[in-house]
This record gives structure tokens, sequence and C-alpha cells, in this order.
């Protein structure tokens, strides 16, 4: 095979570096070596976007392929084939000769293959006494050799990309459609909570999905409307859980008063410290802890508070908490709203809503009158810490991440 010598381009084309390169590489070829030449064509159409060409470019490789004789690609043969560009032309559906050379220049620049120009920079074939081809100048398809692994990983690639892509804009339309009908279904029936700001941030996220999607462009955006699927379930499932248990405890207090209607007082504590402790009972099956994001999530969202930290590491729930005392005391608030927090919403989710605080304290003029507010509206089923963390992510430019 006639791979073994470097080749300068005819007329006014430049020689390069890269050219050069690529030349040496089809040199390399391990003896023996044989690929389908359809097959790595399917390849290089699958792969046309990594490649840099277009489809026009993979029609005039097309019809390069079809004046090499055989179906396999061979280290042994003579890789160089030589038509001239009218025969070319004809067999590329007719195209033009200025856009025959443009795409030419394409599929060497993109390394599919190398040129081999003759003297004069003609295309044509010298053979021996046996009718055996001894010297051929015209275009080298060696690289396609040389790369057909490379070219396979691609292709696989590709497909794995566009598979990945069709799954997320699925997905995608799905979590639309849900998070859709179950705002306007809790608006309808009035379930508790702020549905119109969650309402925003989901005509936000919708208004980012670009007319062509990619799978660059989707992956986060999916993420985004998944973790708000995720709050909006969550608070609804709060708030059945809070209605099953209103109905509960007014059919017990019923069974109560019509079961025992002459001693009520042996119903009720015997003092006001058994008093306080039945009602701290009772306000502990009120408020189910809230589900809190993973910790990787709150941090990427909540970065600063690692500052906090013992050594300046948080690698668990425990150390947040530790830090978010720290951050309470830094930022004014006094310890009983703390405790309020920690008790409506969980230590876990206290510590997030103070780690987001801390994010946004240059922008929060009393940071604990506005935990207290918090609070009170978690009371009340007003607030969860879902929208406050994802306002995090994309305030630092990570709205990709999900809680894992």
């Amino acid at each position: 095979m006639q791979t073994g010598s470097v080749t300068t381009p005819f007329g006014r084309r430049p020689m390069t570096l890269a050219l050069v390169r690529r030349q040496a590489a089809t040199a390399e070829i391990a003896p023996g070596k044989t690929a389908d030449k359809w097959k790595v064509f399917r390849d290089v159409a699958a792969a046309m976007a990594v490649l840099g060409i277009h489809s026009n470019s993979v029609a005039v490789l097309d019809a390069l392929l079809t004046f090499h004789p055989n179906n396999d690609l061979c280290q042994d043969d003579s890789l160089i084939v030589f038509p001239s560009n009218a025969q070319l032309a004809l067999r590329a559906h007719g195209m033009s000769g200025a856009a025959l050379r443009r795409h030419l220049a394409v599929l060497v620049e993109a390394g599919l293959i190398v040129r081999k120009d003759s003297p004069n920079g003609k295309r044509y074939a010298r053979k021996d006494h046996d009718g055996e081809i001894e010297t051929a100048f015209g275009f080298d398809l060696a690289p396609l050799l040389a790369r057909s692994e490379e070219l396979a990983l691609m292709a696989q690639k590709v497909a794995a990309d566009r598979a990945a892509l069709r799954k997320a804009k699925e997905s995608l339309s799905l979590y639309r459609r849900d998070v859709r009908k179950l705002i306007t279904a809790a608006m309808k029936e009035g379930a508790p909570g702020d549905w119109f700001a969650i309402e925003a941030i989901y005509v936000e996220i919708v208004s980012r999905i670009p007319r062509i999607q990619t799978l660059a462009t989707t992956a986060p955006l999916l993420d985004e409307i998944r973790m708000l699927h995720e709050e909006v379930v969550n608070r609804l499932e709060i708030h059945k859980e809070t209605e099953n248990k209103s109905g509960n405890g007014a059919q017990i207090e019923q069974h109560i008063q019509n079961s025992n209607t002459e001693s009520t007082y042996e119903l009720e504590p015997s003092s006001r410290k058994e008093q306080g402790a039945m009602l701290r009972q009772n306000n502990t099956r009120k408020s189910e802890p809230m589900k809190v994001f993973s910790l990787g999530v709150v941090l990427k969202a909540c970065p600063t508070v690692i500052d906090y930290a013992p050594g300046g590491v948080v690698s668990s729930w425990r150390d947040l908490m530790t830090a978010a005392v720290t951050v309470r005391s830094m930022l004014g608030i006094s310890p009983p709203a703390y405790q309020d927090a920690c008790e409506a919403l969980g230590p876990e989710n206290a510590a997030v809503v103070l780690s987001c605080i801390l994010e946004r304290a240059a922008f929060i003029n009393s940071p604990g009158a506005y935990l207290r507010d918090l609070t009170r509206r978690t009371e009340i089923g007003e607030f969860s810490p879902g929208p406050m963390v994802m306002a995090a992510l994309r305030a630092n430019g990570l709205g990709h991440f999900i809680a894992g």
C-alpha cells in the first residue's frame, strides 16, 4: 500500500503540520488490518455532526468509495482512488464542480481522506508489466481504515446520545404535564401553599425550553422540573396527611364525647406539666418531617456554609447542622427563633434554610425576622425549602443538580 511517504498538495493549496500527522498515521496501520468500507461509511454518516461535516460531504465520500473495487479496505491493497472530477460529480448525483471541490476539502480537513497529488495535479495510476497498479495519484482512503475503530465509537456515542435525548424529551414532556395539572388542581381545590410562586417557577423553567432541543440543553431543564415535581407532590402529600389526621382527630373526639359524657375531666392531664407534654406530642404528630435534599445538592446551592463547618468540611448532615448553629449566631438570629424553625421544619431542613439565608444575607435586612416568617408559613403549610434551594442553584448557575 502506498502510504509510506508524505506528499504535499499541488498548486496553491497549503501544507500544514496536521496534514503531515495524518499522512504519518496512515503509514502506521497494523499489517493485515481490514475493515468493511460500507460499515466505516455508515459510521461516518452517523457521526458526521461530531466530525464537523454535512450530508453533501458524506455523499462525496460515498462516491469516492464506489471507485474502490473491493468491499473491504485492506492494509495490503492500494487504497488510492483517482476518478476525474467529471466522474466523481456524476456519482455524487450531479454535484457542481465548485461544490465538489469544497466538499473534498472538507473531507481532507476532517481527516477522512488524504490527497496524493501528482506532479501536475492530475489523478491517474501507472501500472507495471503485470497490469498491477504501481503508482497512483488521487485520494487516499487509508485514514478511513486507520480510524475505523474510532469512527465506530463515535457512531455508537451519537446513537446513545440520540436515545438519551429522546428519553429526556419524553420525560420533560411528562413532568411538564404532571406539574401543570397538579398546580391547577391544588389551586382549584384550595390546597395550602404559595401556588402562584410555584407556578411562576414552572413558567420560568418552561420558558427556557429551546425550540430545537439538545441533550446539553434538555438535561438541566429536566432536572429542574423533576425537582419542582418532587416539591409539588411533597406539598400535596403533606396536605393530604394533615387532612387525614384532622378527620381522624374529629372522629376520635366525637367518639370520646359520645362514649363518656359523664366524666370528661378524667381524660384531661392532671397538671400543666402533663398538658404541655401532651401538646408537644400532638404537635410532633402533626408536623411530619419534610423531605430534605441530598447533602450534595444543598452544598452546591449553598457553598458558603462550608466555611462555618468544623475544619471547613461538611461531610454529613450533622456537620451541616453544626455549621448552621454558627451561622445563626453570626447572622444575629436568636436561639428561640432557630429552635422554632427546627421544630417546624425539622433540624436538617432548618439547617438547609439557614444555609440559603446565608447565601442571600446581603439582600436580607433582618435574617431573624425572615426566619420567623418562614417558620410561621411552614406551620400553616405555605412553605417548604424546595423552591428556595432551586433558586439558590439557579443563582449559582447549577440548576441541573437534583436531589439524589
